[in-house]
């Protein structure tokens, strides 16, 4: 069973040839891109987060292989899950004008060595929180394929032992893997508050620094949707090799033309060796 598309025409484009220009454009950059173990990216509407996203993009490698761990913003399905069909192996994401398949044999190796995934299709199949980042990817690798994890409710400890896990299962798979934890930051608050609360998050991202960023969540009460896959990833990059992480952009709906009574925060960071 293929994952059929659930935002189009909403947070991205919803015809065919409008995704593929959107989405061209938006990844359009004069850097020159270099290889990542992990990125964050935002996952908003793309008119408020895409050029964000298309920066963090365009900058990257891109590997055929992408895992992208995204939060669960609507409470179904358990509190991790890997999106699988039931016959990996034929099994698809459909967007307006793409396919992209399923990384069966991927996927197979993390349920096996994380037990606290489970095989799921509730929790994706009306989350966003993947689905607005795979034009942008499939812009910079037409060869894609995808493993996708949705996680929610997960302690410190748990997010140890699965990106542990992880980080296992990408030493061990053929061909290298990119990372992406998909999230936005604070949420609903004035532009200038956002920002402020925002830098009590960002700086043990920048830091690369699993345990600061999940602390620092938690104590300040930071509306980051996804602090939980982004700490496992980089619980999981640390474990690959990764030492530094880049900031490579910051931004409000606001900057986009958003109300600043009510913003949502965006950051976009690379994590490398």
């Amino acid at each position: 069973m293929d994952r059929q598309p659930a935002v189009a025409g909403t947070f991205y484009p919803g015809s065919a040839a409008a995704v593929a220009a959107e989405a061209a454009a938006l990844v359009a950059g004069d850097v020159a891109p270099a290889p990542a173990i992990a990125v964050v990216s935002p996952h908003a509407g793309w008119v408020y987060s895409g050029a964000l996203a298309g920066k963090l993009f365009a900058g990257v490698v891109v590997p055929e292989r992408v895992l992208v761990i995204a939060p669960n913003h609507t409470g179904h399905g358990p509190r991790a899950s890997v999106w699988s069909s039931g016959d990996d192996a034929a099994s698809s994401w459909r967007l307006p004008g793409l396919t992209v398949p399923v990384d069966g044999a991927f996927v197979s190796a993390l349920l096996a060595e994380a037990p606290t995934l489970q095989r799921d299709r509730e929790a994706h199949e009306d989350e966003h929180a993947v689905e607005v980042l795979l034009p942008l990817i499939a812009v910079r690798q037409p060869n894609l394929r995808l493993a996708a994890i949705v996680l929610g409710g997960l302690g410190f400890k748990e997010c140890e032992a699965l990106g542990g896990a992880i980080a296992r299962v990408v030493q061990r798979a053929p061909g290298p893997t990119l990372i992406v934890a998909s999230s936005d930051m604070s949420h609903y608050l004035q532009d200038d508050e956002a920002r402020a609360i925002d830098r009590l998050a960002l700086a043990p991202l920048a830091a690369a620094d699993p345990r600061g960023l999940f602390d620092a969540v938690r104590a300040h009460g930071i509306s980051m949707c996804g602090y939980i896959p982004v700490t496992v990833a980089l619980i999981a990059a640390r474990a690959l090799g990764a030492t530094r992480a880049t900031v490579v952009g910051y931004a409000t709906s606001a900057d986009a033309g958003g109300d600043r009574g009510r913003v949502v925060g965006y950051a976009a960071v690379r994590v490398d060796a």
